[in-house]
């Protein structure tokens, strides 16, 4: 029950985030444009939460905590990686 709570309020956080930065951007244009800014900045910011928030992600690889990485064995070096491009003379 505690996961649902958090994962809600995180997503009702990035929703009024979205929402509060699709106001300003669409109050800079007109009283309306304000209103739907807002309404889109919302969807935006509860989608982006909610994609965030799934372990296997989008942004799985930029979290602090994921260590997937296996570094036992070193990616193995292409023959051309010291190679240099020669253009020819016209």
């Amino acid at each position: 029950m505690r996961a649902r709570i958090k994962s809600a309020m995180s997503r009702a956080k990035y929703a009024a985030i979205g929402a509060a930065i699709g106001a300003a951007v669409g109050g800079l244009i007109s009283r309306n444009a304000a209103s739907t800014g807002g309404a889109l900045g919302g969807l935006t910011g509860a989608t982006l939460a909610d994609i965030r928030s799934n372990p296997d992600g989008v942004f799985a690889e930029f979290r602090s905590g994921s260590d997937d990485v296996d570094e036992s064995e070193p990616e193995p070096e292409s023959e051309d990686a010291g190679a240099t491009i020669e253009l020819a003379d016209e």
